[in-house]
């Protein structure tokens, strides 16, 4: 027999159908809600943007910059590892547009920043110094290392003040740092750079205004990943200026060169151009035993008269027929016919005949 329903069953099944699903459809579609809500509750991060000091420089111009610091974190990561045998990892962690009052409030007090002197090639103009700072840290770990010190990362507090011994083994491992800055803009432009002096203490120099735009770079070195410590570069405005104002020259320069020039230079380098030329009269071939017994006064028979025409050849390409003369008491040829208009001709011919 057939179950009968009661009125309630009736009533919930029919609820259930009206609901689209069971419980599992019921436990998936609170499941989607919730997620959606967390997606529309979730905030957004967006970079901050100060329209009161817009920027001066322009993405591109930025990712230069950072190109030209990835080249140079490679190349002092060599440097490093080769010369004070630590094992560094060093890496470009950020390179921004900023204002200068930034890169000197993630200063202490007595830290210890190099001036370094930028030098453009062909540039009369004096131009302001960037900074480089380097991590206490950093550097008592390399001097330990220079002298004779075991392989281990040593740890200072942040304001660590340097002895004078330490100053000036600071100085020698600063000019490493210096020097390859001119292979990391080597790509771009020729640089000279040279340390100016070592302030200790940031907050008293006047070289550039507090709210003047910076390019701020930063470096992580991970010393054989037990520490990891910074190097941070301060580039002004108006060094950057001149950088760029320069290698932008130079690229509508190469621009005009290739697009306007290119031709006719190449034309004039051609027709400079020095090519032997070759007379041949006739070929024959002989057997090796036929060329060993030659002897002065023998007569190859090239199977032609002498007074036929030879080709002159350019390279391996015969162009030319002419007869054989003399000129000025030396052996000359008058040239009677070009070989390319002949070919041509009769490729000329060959092609209206076959129509």
């Amino acid at each position: 027999m057939a179950d009968v329903l009661s009125q309630s069953q009736i009533d919930a099944l029919l609820k259930s159908m009206g609901s689209g699903g069971g419980d599992d459809v019921k436990e998936e579609k609170t499941e989607k809600v919730v997620q959606k809500e967390k997606a529309a509750t979730e905030e957004v991060k967006y970079s901050k943007y100060d329209f009161y000091s817009p920027r001066k420089f322009t993405k591109d111009k930025m990712k230069i910059l950072t190109s030209v610091f990835e080249n140079y974190a490679r190349i002092i990561t060599s440097q490093i590892n080769g010369v004070f045998r630590v094992m560094t990892d060093i890496t470009v962690m950020e390179v921004q547009e900023r204002r200068y009052y930034e890169y000197v409030n993630s200063l202490n007090e007595n830290d210890a920043v190099t001036l370094v002197e930028a030098e453009i090639q062909d540039y009369t103009k004096n131009l302001v110094p960037l900074m480089i700072y380097v991590s206490p840290s950093l550097v008592i770990t390399l001097v330990d290392h220079m002298l004779g010190g075991a392989d281990e990362v040593i740890k200072v507090k942040p304001g660590y003040r340097y002895s004078d011994v330490e100053i000036a083994l600071y100085r020698r491992i600063l000019s490493y740092l210096i020097q390859a800055l001119k292979d990391g803009f080597a790509n771009y432009i020729s640089m000279e750079f040279k340390a100016r002096r070592i302030e200790d203490n940031p907050s008293m120099m006047q070289d550039v205004g507090l709210d003047e735009t910076v390019a701020i770079i930063h470096l992580n070195v991970d010393l054989a990943g037990v520490a990891s410590e910074k190097i941070r570069i301060c580039m002004p405005g108006t060094l950057l200026e001149a950088i760029f104002q320069i290698i932008d020259s130079r690229k509508h320069l190469a621009r005009g060169y290739a697009y306007e020039d290119n031709r006719e230079t190449i034309l004039d380098n051609i027709r400079e151009s020095m090519l032997p030329v070759t007379g041949q009269l006739g070929t024959i071939a002989l057997d090796l035993s036929d060329i060993y017994h030659l002897k002065e006064g023998d007569v190859i028979d090239m199977s032609k008269p002498k007074d036929q025409d030879v080709k002159l050849f350019i390279g391996r390409q015969a162009w030319f027929t002419g007869k054989m003369g003399i000129y000025k008491k030396n052996v000359a040829v008058r040239i009677n016919q070009r070989l390319y208009d002949e070919e041509s001709e009769e490729e000329e011919l060959e092609i209206a005949a076959s129509e």
